[in-house]
């Protein structure tokens, strides 16, 4: 056979290999193989990156609703729980710290009561902590249902009485994370005195290894006993059916106020200024423990609230779409507008309790921090999703309190 003119002749023995139907078959899959990894590269080329300041999309359901894992409350006493018996001890406390240090201590001294077998007096409350409150018991909560609600499981009264007003008092500051048995011991201190004083509640009783029914008071006290006092509650519940008219809503508890970035020494994303000024303010804070923080080796231990611009970043992250609305659970927000407009950049529906409630609403509680304070906490209770920035003692109450009341969605990065 002749070969095109002017082109060399094949090889004999390639001429013989292509006449095969198999070589031509191979040839055929080699060039496809080509020709479809070529066409590949060209349209990988076109695919955009994923952009990363677009949100996750999560399915609406997954953003809102928790499961309730088959879980429930469980308060009710057992069958081998008593009333409790008469005696002529009487236990005088001052609660410490803010409000909801004050809760836990409160309901504590409740389980320290009923373990002693003691008459509770209602407890003073802290005027000279940070906060510099002067609300009494029944100021915040409501007193005489408190009394009434525990009334099958400890002696609660107002005040002592007038024969032990003038008493000799024992005074004791009770071991943090002290079990059942420490209490069997304390029982001595009536021997010698009918009162006596517990000067701090908090952290005074074991969280783990106690009898279940005195377990099961702690919760009773703090989730059904210990209410907030009529104006709190009815006001708390005006905001919230606000917040709910417009949707569902988070509760942010936004930890970014003074107090809290003084005391933890985190000055991340500050100027020189404001960590000086943060650094005295501690120094000067003679209750506080310590003075010299590294504020690097803070952030790098998870030790400091989330940023109001980190806060942004992380919801959006979540799926969250900019028209949510957040409610802002916090004091005033350190730097002001300098720092919580970078959240609002993320979310412009940003609300705060001066925003929802007239003045006129907010004035009896003026100059009381702790009041104010249990509004926020209302309000995060019944959220749709409560996200706290610290793990501070008003996230634990609050996240236990949903929890109790079906496991409510609460969302807890990971700083």
């Amino acid at each position: 056979m002749a070969s095109r003119r002017g082109a060399p002749p094949l090889p004999l023995r390639l001429r013989r290999l292509l006449r095969s139907p198999i070589s031509r078959c191979a040839c055929f899959i080699v060039a496809l193989t080509v020709l479809l990894v070529v066409l590949s590269l060209r349209q990988i080329a076109r695919v955009d990156l994923p952009r990363s300041d677009l949100p996750h999309q999560v399915p609406n359901e997954q953003l809102w609703v928790s499961n309730g894992y088959g879980y429930h409350a469980c308060v009710t006493p057992t069958h081998r729980y008593i009333g409790p018996i008469e005696s002529d001890r009487y236990m005088t406390v001052r609660s410490n710290g803010g409000l909801n240090q004050m809760r836990t201590g409160i309901c504590d001294m409740i389980a320290v009561a009923r373990l002693v077998n003691a008459t509770l007096v209602i407890p003073q409350l802290d005027k000279r902590s940070f906060w510099q409150d002067t609300s009494t018991f029944k100021d915040i909560f409501n007193e005489p249902g408190f009394i009434k609600a525990l009334e099958g499981d400890v002696h609660i009264v107002s005040d002592l009485p007038e024969s032990l007003q003038s008493a000799p008092r024992a005074r004791k500051h009770f071991t943090s994370w002290s079990g059942a048995s420490y209490y069997e011991d304390v029982k001595e201190l009536w021997k010698d005195h009918k009162v006596v004083h517990v000067p701090k509640s908090d952290s005074r009783l074991a969280n783990n290894g106690l009898p279940i029914d005195i377990q099961r008071l702690r919760c009773r006290c703090l989730y059904q006993a210990l209410r907030f006092s009529d104006p709190i509650e009815d006001l708390g519940k005006k905001l919230v059916e606000r917040l709910k008219s417009r949707g569902k809503f988070i509760a942010l508890h936004l930890r970014y106020e003074k107090d809290m970035l003084a005391f933890t020494g985190c000055t991340y994303g500050l100027s020189e200024s404001e960590a000086d000024e943060l650094r005295i303010m501690r120094e000067k804070t003679s209750h506080w423990k310590l003075k010299d923080i590294n504020s690097t080796e803070q952030r790098s231990g998870g030790n400091c609230p989330l940023t109001p611009h980190e806060v942004g970043m992380f919801l959006r992250a979540m799926g969250y779409t900019k028209s949510t609305w957040i409610y802002i659970a916090a004091g005033e927000i350190y730097g002001g507008d300098k720092y919580i407009s970078k959240l609002r950049s993320y979310f412009p529906n940003l609300v705060s309790k001066e925003v929802l409630a007239t003045k006129e609403e907010l004035e009896k509680f003026k100059n009381h921090a702790s009041q104010v304070a249990a509004l926020d906490y209302i309000i995060s209770v019944e959220s749709d999703v409560f996200i706290p920035s610290h793990s501070g003692n008003m996230a634990r109450a609050v996240e236990g309190h949903r929890r109790f009341l079906g496991h409510r969605k609460t969302l807890t990065p990971d700083r």
